[in-house]
């Protein structure tokens, strides 16, 4: 069940990227905190390319076998098939928002709303996950199944691990994210830099 841990831990790195940045918008709206745009572009950048193009692939590739083992999680399969079809609209428009802000400090509430909207819909999303699909894949799929996909998992992680430098080195940028996030979500506040 290494593809388990695996999603698990995916979803925590994820999770505290969302944290780190409902964190900041709020410091920064209540005047505590100076705005670092390049910062915010990276994390977005992060739940875009890891999230959305890294992470779900994996999970649709566990999700497709719960439909062999049992009809339970029917529904919520379903659900989450369409969240994961509809991430690019959903990341156009948290980019669109963003951009804006980046052109136009006025609209930093715009961005601030457009994130939030982002952040509650990825906390319900991943809830849906870990509180319905992922106990019925514990419970229904063979250990041949977990065998097959931990060996899938290895695989995938390992061809895109960024370290031969043909693919983005996700665990390098979210450490250099942690590094320049504030105080006491991350090490810094330091200018996140290229």
């Amino acid at each position: 069940m290494e593809a388990l841990h695996i999603i698990g831990e995916e979803h925590q790195s994820l999770a505290a990227i969302l944290h780190a940045v409902r964190f900041m918008l709020k410091e920064v709206a209540a005047g505590k905190l100076a705005s670092d745009l390049p910062l915010f572009q990276a994390m977005v950048h992060y739940l875009d390319a890891y999230a959305e193009k890294r992470h779900h692939p994996k999970e649709d590739l566990l999700f497709r076998r719960l439909p062999q083992r049992t009809a339970e999680g029917a529904e919520a399969l379903v659900k989450l098939g369409q969240q994961h079809a509809a991430a690019p609209q959903r990341m156009a428009a948290l980019e669109q928002a963003l951009a804006a802000y980046v052109a136009d400090a006025g609209r930093f509430n715009e961005f601030a709303a457009a994130f939030e909207t982002y952040a509650e819909f990825y906390r319900e999303h991943m809830l849906l996950e870990e509180e319905v699909v992922l106990p019925l894949l514990r419970s229904h799929l063979t250990p041949a199944d977990w065998t097959e996909l931990d060996q899938a998992f290895r695989a995938e992680m390992a061809a895109k691990s960024g370290k031969d430098g043909n693919e983005e080195n996700f665990s390098a940028l979210f450490s250099r994210l942690v590094d320049c996030a504030p105080a006491p979500i991350g090490f810094g506040p330091r200018p996140f830099g290229n």
